[in-house]
């Protein structure tokens, strides 16, 4: 059996290990998470190194991918220090293969249902989903890209992908450089729920992004809502019913109950390949097509 774990800094209340069966291999994938602690973290890979076939970065990003090309965040390269032989993956390759199709999948699915409210999407953090936010683009979608909000507390919005790119331009040489804790939620503080940013979540259609973001700053109105994200445990999907969403979009598989992050599906899918590193965009496209992975769709009200 091939085994993919993925140590993440976030909440350990997330913690789940299941056995799945793809392409006919059994692959255990289980999510270890350590609290915020990053020097637990790095201590869980340095004693699992060598012993699994693949790891995953949860609750962080090794960098940021733009236009093809990596930026590293500095304070998060400690966390793999120690790893010598197993490869790692933080869910880059999947954000920018499997997420650029659900827009396609929405207007196969509920394409009438978006139309008739606008085809309007508020992606939480572009640069962080930058293949979903560019096929969002390419598929008509008016967006607003609500990064400075976010990651900064800054309450302006990006309103298009050249004006994300600008931003990225600017400000990812500088933000890789800030204490990962300062841009994403991190252990306890992945809890916390603080309604923000309202006139944006009841502007759009689609609201789009890592569930810990969308969730952070949600409103508890959120009638007839589509959320498109991942990583969504059955306290979540409660979550997102009671406050009116209407359609709940995963891009990755519900397995056992829940969604697994795109660094722990991806480690799966390197474990699975056997090639001892990580798999190229091409390499994952066509493991993609092979399993047949697709978002899947649930409705909530």
């Amino acid at each position: 059996m091939k085994r993919a774990v993925s140590v993440s800094i976030g909440s350990s209340k997330r913690n789940k290990a299941v056995e799945v069966t793809l392409l006919g291999e059994k692959v255990s994938i289980e999510r270890i998470g350590t609290d915020g602690d990053m020097e637990a973290a790095a201590e869980k890979y340095k004693e699992l190194d060598g012993t699994v076939d693949a790891f995953g970065v949860g609750g962080a990003d090794l960098g940021a991918i733009v236009e093809g090309k990596f930026y590293p965040f500095h304070s998060v390269q400690k966390l793999i220090r120690y790893i010598k032989k197993t490869p790692v993956v933080d869910g880059g390759g999947l954000k920018n293969t499997l997420e650029n199709r659900a827009p396609g999948f929405l207007d196969k699915k509920i394409g009438e249902y978006i139309n008739q409210r606008g085809r309007k999407v508020m992606v939480t953090v572009g640069v962080d989903r930058w293949g979903l936010s560019k096929s969002f683009a390419e598929a008509g979608y008016e967006t607003v890209f609500c990064d400075l909000m976010f990651a900064l507390d800054v309450p302006i919005p990006v309103r298009s992908m050249n004006g994300l790119k600008r931003l990225a331009a600017i400000l990812i040489p500088i933000v890789t450089r800030f204490p990962f804790e300062w841009l994403y939620p991190t252990g306890e503080k992945q809890n916390e729920h603080k309604p923000k940013y309202q006139n944006w979540y009841e502007w759009a259609t689609v609201i789009a992004g890592d569930c810990l973001y969308v969730k952070r700053h949600m409103p508890f109105n959120m009638q007839g809502k589509v959320v498109v994200t991942n990583t969504t445990t059955p306290e979540d999907v409660a979550f997102f019913k009671k406050c009116g969403v209407k359609y709940l979009i995963t891009t990755t598989p519900v397995m056992d109950g829940r969604s697994f992050g795109t660094n722990m599906m991806e480690a799966a899918l390197v474990a699975l390949a056997g090639k001892g590193r990580a798999l190229t965009w091409e390499e994952l496209n066509e493991m993609i097509d092979q399993l047949g992975f697709e978002p899947q769709l649930q409705e909530l009200n």
